[in-house]
């Protein structure tokens, strides 16, 4: 496959990811909701990333990694929501960690990210 390609795979895995968020969150999953949204914004910069650089992009999970890399110029606002959304990627994490994610994780919260994250997604379209 060629960058077009490989930045075209990881769009539209955006896509589906964010899909299933909107699912998780319909059917009152809202950790795992959480988490999915993560995936779909780091699968977006991701085919940005491919798309600035023509190689392929980082091996990191870090949303404001992969915005610097792909030339993607953010506010502090931005750059201080990306980090907060960076906390939804748990992966191995301490027991105590998760247990207060998924405190935080209520109906409120996750509704109100993800549409922060739509919000954020249809900014990158167009983000001069």
């Amino acid at each position: 496959m060629d960058s077009k390609d490989i930045a075209h795979f990881w769009f539209k895995q955006s896509k589906e990811d964010l899909k299933t968020a909107q699912s998780l969150l319909k059917n009152k999953r809202y950790a795992p909701c959480l988490f999915f949204l993560h995936l779909g914004i780091e699968k977006r910069l991701k085919a940005m990333v491919v798309a600035a650089t023509d190689a392929p992009a980082p091996y990191t999970h870090d949303l404001v990694t992969l915005a610097r890399v792909a030339n993607v110029l953010l506010s502090t606002d931005q750059e201080d929501y990306l980090r907060e959304v960076n906390t939804f990627n748990i992966r191995a994490r301490y027991d105590d960690y998760k247990y207060n994610f998924y405190k935080r994780a209520t109906a409120a919260f996750t509704r109100t990210h993800l549409h922060q994250a739509q919000a954020f997604l249809l900014w990158l379209q167009n983000p001069s």
